[in-house]
């Protein structure tokens, strides 16, 4: 079954938060596509009418059960799944999913985590330890900025 998120008429926005929290980041393993069964950041997609900022901390509290407060902007980046058939856009051409997503360093002030949403699983990773959950490229991008954000900020 097919969703709104899947072969989209433009880009969907994603917010993604990075908490970081005695210095180790929230890991969360995806329990739906795109990238279901992986660990990645904790996000979701933004609501109507929500901010940017609102968005990140309504995620994070559904996904990981944690109240955070939105912190600083880390990165903005792209995601593009390849869809079936010829893959240019005279061809009417549509990915199969198609994500601005904006990323934020995020501050933990309540709540204990757990799994819940669509999320399988929760951990907590240190920077030297990231290797050992299959990150993207881009995941691991974004959490090795959080990290350096997260120690210039004291």
């Amino acid at each position: 079954m097919t969703s709104s998120r899947e072969y989209p008429e433009r880009p969907i926005v994603g917010v993604g938060g990075v908490i970081i929290d005695n210095g180790r980041a929230l890991l969360i393993r995806r329990g739906s596509e795109p990238l279901r069964g992986e660990w990645s950041i904790p996000g979701g997609t933004l609501e109507l009418g929500e901010s940017l900022q609102q968005g990140v901390a309504r995620e994070l509290l559904e996904e990981t059960g944690l109240e955070v407060r939105v912190l600083e902007l880390i990165e903005v980046f792209d995601r593009i799944f390849p869809g079936d058939g010829p893959q240019s856009p005279a061809a009417n051409y549509r990915p199969r999913f198609h994500f601005v997503i904006v990323d934020y360093l995020c501050e933990r002030i309540g709540g204990k985590p757990r799994a819940g949403s669509d999320v399988t699983d929760v951990a907590f990773a240190k920077e030297d330890e990231l290797g050992q959950y299959h990150l993207t490229e881009t995941a691991t991008r974004v959490l090795k900025k959080a990290f350096a954000m997260d120690l210039a900020r004291g």
